[in-house]
């Protein structure tokens, strides 16, 4: 009878680990080697990305994201930016030469963190949620997961979308943020 007990128990109480619900329930490491909890972006909309300093994505990626967010703000969007060195090995500088570069290249103002996988046994638990989520894994460099204010994926692109595309939908939800906040004064 105890036994029995033992294993009700553990199945309603059991999980080792509680699954995570939102991307925003994430902790992950910033690209200085800061612990961040990425529900300092809830309320806002995420564009997150997995991105490659030697792609040939690159340039177009990272001007058109940095665009985003300055037209944006970060009030109200956020690109967050995983650097990735699995595809085709073109992430292969350290946390600190990545944000060196891509700071002083295309002005980079939005959050990076460290270089993570993305896909595979070792996947970040993020990339984990975002795949599993969205039913879309990350095949090559500069894969964009769009995320709602709470947290939840709304869609994901490979990189031969542009950021320009989905520039339309990003503007709309921002615009709905706004709104919501204006009825609430």
């Amino acid at each position: 009878m105890l036994l029995l007990f033992l294993l009700l128990f553990l199945s309603v109480f059991g999980s080792a680990e509680p699954k995570l619900k939102d991307l925003y329930s994430f902790k992950v490491v910033n690209s200085r080697g800061k612990l961040v909890s990425l529900e300092k972006y809830r309320g806002s909309v995420s564009l997150v990305v997995n991105v490659a300093s030697e792609c040939g994505f690159t340039a177009d990626h990272y001007r058109d994201l940095q665009k985003l967010q300055k037209d944006f703000g970060s009030s109200h969007f956020n690109v967050l930016a995983f650097p990735c060195n699995q595809f085709g090995q073109q992430e292969p500088g350290s946390d600190r030469d990545i944000d060196s570069f891509v700071r002083r290249v295309y002005g980079v103002s939005f959050p990076l963190f460290s270089k993570i996988a993305v896909v595979g046994t070792g996947a970040n638990n993020v990339y984990k949620y975002l795949a599993e989520s969205s039913g879309k894994e990350p095949d090559w460099n500069f894969w964009k997961y769009l995320i709602d204010v709470d947290g939840k994926v709304v869609d994901a692109w490979g990189p031969k979308v542009s950021v320009q595309e989905l520039r339309p939908q990003i503007s709309e939800m921002v615009r709905q943020i706004i709104l919501k906040k204006k009825d609430e004064l």
